[in-house]
């Protein structure tokens, strides 16, 4: 009697199976949830914004400048200039401004910060006015490009009000330490809302330290910026005393406007339904401690600042030495940018011209000479 043969066992399966198989995958092992949907909510949950306030004002800083050296108009207010193919918009010679820029006196015209006038003069607006000004081409190039790297990062994270916010507020500090150290000269960028976007992001980068992956990079990238805008403060119409203002004022706002809640929070908020764990609080206790010891430092601070340059507080009657933070005299140039007063006769197309404050007399042969054209000597005759 013939035995049934055993039942076949197939081999392998083949490559043309209809779609009504069931791969054995998908017997033996049950669907897993991948973490996928909740990795995207909670990188969502940190919204991009589309820069364009960084832009605007980088913009209106260049047009700034522009009606600046159109004011300025170098060929019918001084003797020589520097590009005389630009016309009006030529620059004063470099000797009185190293910068490729306008005369002092322009830029007191346009709104320059200088400590007589906002005390004696009531002009307080000139502590906002100066920020958007600039010496020169030089100047203004390394504040605009600077800004633009940096500033544009940081409104695409944390959009245009807070950036604005700090921004602005940090020139007006950069302004009032200018005006406590500088009672003098005058003193016109935008470094210190520059310096203060610079602040921001260390203080950013301290009060979320866990978000970062590249800790290292991110203050190497801060150090270089910083001291490129550093060396540059060091030629006259560049304020060193707003740099630093502005960056001491950007960093404590950093604590105060760009604190983001911790991750455990954020993932425990998109966790799925059913999601059991332990609650966390939205910020940080050290981050908590840093936004209020920030807010109370820089109103005080800022406070204090006003009042004492409203009292006429000459900051270096308690440091001898600060002066030379802002500018390094040479040979080359002087750091005076105080408007120049002279007293000046005119004899026929002789024009002898004595400076105020240093007592030197030069005579020049000047056909036709304007008051204007006698005060860009005088700027020179006092360099």
């Amino acid at each position: 009697m013939a035995t049934d043969p055993s039942p076949q066992i197939p081999m392998r399966a083949s490559p043309k199976r209809s779609n009504n198989s069931i791969h054995p995958v998908d017997v033996e092992t049950p669907p897993v949830r991948t973490p996928t949907p909740i990795i995207y909510r909670e990188i969502k949950h940190f919204k991009k914004w589309i820069p364009w306030l960084v832009p605007a004002f980088v913009v209106a800083n260049t047009v700034m400048f522009i009606i600046t050296m159109y004011v300025n108009n170098c060929p019918k207010n001084s003797v020589s200039c520097v590009a005389d193919f630009l016309g009006r918009f030529s620059f004063q010679p470099f000797k009185e401004n190293p910068l490729l820029g306008p005369s002092s006196a322009t830029l007191l015209k346009m709104g320059a910060l200088h400590v007589k006038e906002v005390v004696d003069g009531d002009q307080g607006w000139r502590l906002i006015t100066c920020n958007w000004l600039h010496g020169g081409v030089f100047h203004l190039l390394a504040n605009m490009l600077s800004l633009l790297v940096i500033g544009i990062r940081l409104e695409r994270e944390f959009g245009f009000i807070r950036v604005g916010l700090i921004y602005i507020i940090s020139g007006f500090g950069g302004s009032l330490m200018s005006a406590l150290f500088l009672q003098s000269n005058i003193s016109v960028g935008a470094s210190g809302g520059l310096f203060g976007i610079l602040g921001c992001m260390l203080s950013e980068l301290i009060t979320n330290w866990t978000i970062y992956a590249n800790k290292v990079a991110s203050f190497v990238t801060l150090l270089v910026i910083i001291a490129v805008n550093l060396a540059v403060g060091i030629l006259p119409h560049v304020d060193n005393f707003a740099h630093i203002g502005g960056f001491l004022t950007g960093f404590l706002l950093g604590f105060v406007f760009l604190i983001r809640p911790q991750f455990g929070w954020v993932s425990q908020r998109y966790a799925p339904p059913g999601h059991s764990s332990s609650a966390r609080p939205k910020f940080k206790k050290y981050q908590c401690i840093l936004w209020a010891v920030s807010l109370i430092l820089v109103i005080v601070g800022l406070s204090l600042g006003l009042v004492m340059l409203l009292r006429g507080v000459n900051a270096n009657d308690h440091c001898s030495w600060c002066h030379y933070l802002s500018c390094v005299p040479t040979s080359r140039w002087s750091c005076n940018t105080e408007p120049a007063y002279c007293s000046s006769t005119q004899l026929g197309s002789q024009v002898n011209v004595t400076c105020s404050t240093n007592g030197r007399t030069t005579t020049y042969f000047l056909p036709g000479a304007s008051s204007s054209k006698i005060q860009s000597l005088c700027s020179q005759q006092c360099s």
